[in-house]
């Protein structure tokens, strides 16, 4: 039996993203929601998607602003997350928040940004980082499907970084032709993960959709990292 994975989108993207990798794996799968309720917090998202989540052991696939989501939901489901996969991930390290894992002076400016600006990145933004290698059809898709995130989402601090280190299998995808997050970060979020193995694919931001044979391939193997779901078990509260 593989073990049942839940995805986790970025920031603002939608849950469409992911079709077509669940429709490549054998395990069964879903898409974690945004929270109905609540202030915005990161904890307000993990809790939405632990709801989500099927029951006993499971493994999270978590992209970019995703991994601050599954670090927090990895302490709020100690002991049943199995294994995480990074995709282009944002790993914070302990007490931090999306923004503040960000490099200097990102992580100074960014909640200035959004404070004046707001989280929805302009059409121009969406086009040159989030989409690129996406063609036309899926770029107007995905620029009228953003649903932007409210400013706590990404200054809140997280509490799971101990638990996301107690994840017994851990591996990361680097995308690394990345205008969002660069191979460069992204290998040192791998490194904050603690991630056993690292693969690199030359993919812009959603490789889920440009390069979608090799994040089903890491998601698969995800699944089926069976010693992961056996200690998770042993663990299952």
């Amino acid at each position: 039996m593989t073990l049942p994975l839940l995805f986790l989108s970025g920031a603002g993207l939608p849950a469409w993203i992911w079709d077509e990798v669940r429709s490549g794996i054998t395990a069964p799968s879903a898409v974690a929601p945004r929270p109905a309720t609540g202030s915005g917090t990161i904890t307000d998202y993990a809790r939405a998607a632990l709801d989500a989540a099927p029951e006993g052991p499971f493994g999270v696939v978590a992209h970019s602003a995703g991994g601050v989501v599954a670090t927090e939901l990895a302490h709020l489901a100690a002991g049943r997350v199995a294994a995480v996969l990074g995709v282009a991930a944002v790993i914070p390290a302990s007490g931090g928040s999306f923004a503040s894992s960000l490099p200097f002076p990102n992580k100074v400016v960014l909640p200035l940004i959004l404070r004046v600006a707001g989280t929805r990145p302009p059409e121009s933004a969406i086009r040159k980082g989030l989409a690129a290698g996406l063609d036309e059809e899926a770029v107007q898709r995905l620029i009228a499907d953003m649903d932007p995130e409210p400013l706590k989402y990404f200054t809140t601090r997280t509490t799971g970084y101990e638990a996301m280190h107690a994840v017994p299998f851990k591996k990361y995808v680097v995308t690394t032709d990345d205008a969002e997050l660069t191979a460069s970060m992204q290998r040192g979020y791998a490194a904050r993960l603690g991630a056993s193995g690292v693969t690199e694919i030359a993919s812009a931001h959603l490789p889920m959709i440009t390069n979608s044979a090799e994040v089903i391939a890491a998601a698969q193997d995800l699944a089926e990292s069976r010693p992961a779901a056996r200690t998770a078990e042993g663990g299952k509260r």
